[in-house]
């Protein structure tokens, strides 16, 4: 199969920079998807599987810094800081926050564009290695698929981030908070166990065996247990 267009989450307040950057990247292939703010930013990462997020240090609101200490406690997602600054404190402070790369103004689209390629193909040369394997169940992280004894699993992005989140833990209850944490980025309960129950309740509704690879954990969260080579489907 081959590799999906990568997906860039673009944050800027300032709609020229969106369109200059925006144009840059899907110049080099890939798909955009532009947030104004670190807290539209962080809605979008909630919904969409993004690849990379090239993100502005001055925000309203919350600063690009802050989301990026916020992303990095959850994701690896490849992060280009965008910044007016050149002094060399400036571009420290956004590595040792957790980005993977510094670009200042002006630039170059193409080279921007150019260093967002080779940040995704690094990232996704890394998780291909990250197969998931639970008996007949298989994940396959980098291409974002799921099967069950061959058969391909029609999920939505939230709910195979569900089920990654719980197939890394097999055999072991994920709280409220870590699945909130890990699927929706948020851990803000008031709310999150109904969005949580209602996505488990479409992801059972997928599985086989009457989503019995779900298991309901009373006052904890959920658990996959550990299946066997020959399970049913």
């Amino acid at each position: 199969m081959p590799d999906l267009a990568p997906r860039a989450l673009v944050v800027d307040d300032e709609s020229q920079m969106v369109s200059i950057v925006a144009f840059a990247l899907e110049t080099q292939g890939f798909e955009t998807v532009a947030a104004r703010s670190a807290e539209q930013a962080w809605r979008v990462l909630g919904e969409t599987d993004i690849d990379l997020i090239v993100l502005d240090v001055t925000l309203p609101g919350a600063s690009g810094l802050q989301l990026t200490r916020r992303i990095r406690a959850s994701s690896d997602v490849p992060i280009i800081l965008l910044t007016a600054r050149s002094d060399e404190g400036d571009r420290l402070a956004g590595l040792l926050t957790g980005a993977d790369d510094y670009v200042t103004k002006p630039f170059s689209p193409r080279e921007l564009a150019l260093r967002a390629q080779a940040l995704v193909r690094r990232a996704r040369g890394a998780r291909q290695a990250q197969r998931l394997t639970n008996g007949p169940l298989e994940i396959d992280v980098g291409q974002r698929t799921a099967s069950y004894a061959g058969a391909l699993l029609r999920l939505t992005d939230v709910e195979l981030r569900l089920l990654v989140a719980l197939a890394r833990r097999v055999g072991e209850p994920v709280g409220w908070r870590e699945l909130l944490n890990e699927v929706w980025f948020t851990t803000e309960l008031i709310g999150g166990r109904d969005m949580i129950k209602t996505t488990v309740h479409r992801l059972r509704s997928r599985l086989p065996d009457d989503g019995a690879l779900i298991v309901a954990i009373r006052g904890v969260g959920y658990q996959m247990p550990i299946l066997g080579e020959h399970e049913p489907s």
